[in-house]
């Protein structure tokens, strides 16, 4: 009877367990901040028209992330577009869950997540699809040395 324990005292003894501090659950950590304060993410059909609107007439450039929840691809670029994003203070950085807002989706024609979009004066001037870093750079620098 139990090789390993000499008497039922020691066989049944829990006071190791005791010692122990008791377990409490830890937050989910995230490699990237879910709630950035550089990339407003677009709730509603109105939100997205009224910010649209107010950059119409400016010539700030408009980057529009188009993500969902589901995508792995998309998860692996939030935290390299928030660094863009505090990197590049005077561009407006939005974000759009194609799950939310299928139509704004649809209407840029797009197919591919996740999705970049640039726009200045109410117009798109260029798109990243996939996770292409590097490329997003590339053109942020661009678009915020032009003045057209």
């Amino acid at each position: 009877m139990g090789a390993n324990v000499s008497s039922p005292e020691q066989r049944f003894q829990v006071t190791h367990f005791r010692s122990r501090k008791p377990w409490t659950p830890q937050p989910e950590i995230y490699p990237f901040n879910v709630n950035s304060p550089r990339i407003v993410e677009i709730k509603n059909m109105n939100q997205w028209k009224s910010r649209l609107n107010a950059l119409n007439d400016t010539n700030n450039l408009l980057v529009i992330e188009f993500t969902a929840k589901w995508c792995g691809p998309c998860k692996s670029l939030e935290p390299k577009l928030e660094e863009l994003a505090a990197k590049y203070t005077d561009v407006e950085f939005v974000k759009i869950d194609v799950d939310v807002l299928m139509s704004v989706w649809m209407e840029y024609n797009l197919n591919t997540l996740p999705a970049i979009v640039f726009m200045k004066r109410g117009r798109e001037v260029d798109r990243v699809v996939g996770v292409k870093v590097d490329e997003v750079e590339r053109k942020l620098h661009k678009y915020t040395q032009s003045f057209f």
